[in-house]
């Protein structure tokens, strides 16, 4: 099962290089650009949906450390729901409720999910200031978001050193 997740983890990464040219909605409803979440800093990207105990888990672990680890990097996340248009406003109620602190925004049409080749969730994805896609994660196990975390870092220090 981890080889076919590690496989699943490759192919995401060589068939989507750059954040891809789609729109999403953002916590209001209000289409977005894929593109404009870039601020210049790198960010961890996780799809998640409402029924996903697993993808919670995983962007509750990241909310409960986000404040130490941006201590030590300045980097973004960005929750991704691919709940559809039935099930979108829960998605947004649960975000909410979940306090978590960091942005979220919503592809009901799935077409960022699609773009990103993402077949299971949890799927997370780093992203290099750039919009260049460096590393990608499928599913979820306690502790395996430090794995996101150290690519950030290994990112930050890297554009540190060519500063």
């Amino acid at each position: 099962m981890l080889i076919v997740a590690a496989a699943l983890a490759v192919s995401a990464v060589s068939s989507a290089q750059t954040l891809p040219d789609v729109t999403v909605e953002d916590s209001r409803g209000k289409e977005i650009a894929v593109r404009s979440l870039l601020t210049g800093r790198p960010m961890i990207i996780s799809y998640w949906s409402i029924a996903c105990k697993p993808c919670i888990q995983e962007l509750n672990a990241i909310n409960d450390v986000i404040d130490e680890w941006r201590e030590e990097a300045d980097f973004d996340v960005v929750a991704v729901s691919v709940d559809d248009i039935r099930l979108v406003a829960g998605a947004r109620a649960k975000a909410s409720a979940l306090g978590w602190d960091f942005t979220c925004v919503y592809d009901p049409n799935q077409d960022l999910k699609r773009a990103m080749n993402v077949n299971l969730t949890p799927q997370s994805f780093v992203v290099d200031a750039d919009g260049k896609i460096v590393f990608s994660h499928t599913g979820y196990t306690p502790g395996s978001e430090e794995l996101l975390f150290e690519k950030i870092l290994e990112i930050t220090e890297t554009a540190d050193g060519n500063d």
